[in-house]
């Protein structure tokens, strides 16, 4: 019996050590954690350019805090707008606003 105990907790151990590996890095540059947070961090800024400017066609991407604007606008002042949108969501390292004017 004992040896079935043993023998089951160096599985369930090895099991444990391939997972915790695997969460180590997602497509090699982030951790699990890393993201969940930038997946959270485009939720909140998606939703306020949403609430904020009733813009849907916004692409929002975020690697490692720094997030990402793509899209066009109708306009600078709403470019403008929507990069401060990014900027003062918490978690947010660094804006890229690439977003068209047309």
């Amino acid at each position: 019996m004992q040896k079935a105990n043993l023998i089951r907790s160096l599985f369930v151990s090895c099991v444990l050590a391939a997972a915790l590996a695997g969460c180590a890095a997602i497509s090699g540059r982030e951790t699990a954690g890393e993201y969940v947070d930038d997946a959270t961090i485009t939720t909140k800024v998606k939703a306020s350019i949403i609430n904020d400017l009733g813009m849907k066609e916004i692409s929002v991407e975020t690697m490692q805090n720094t997030v990402q604007l793509s899209g066009f606008v109708d306009s600078q002042g709403v470019k403008d707008k929507a990069g401060a949108i990014a900027r003062n969501t918490s978690g947010v390292k660094e804006v890229k606003n690439n977003l068209i004017v047309r």
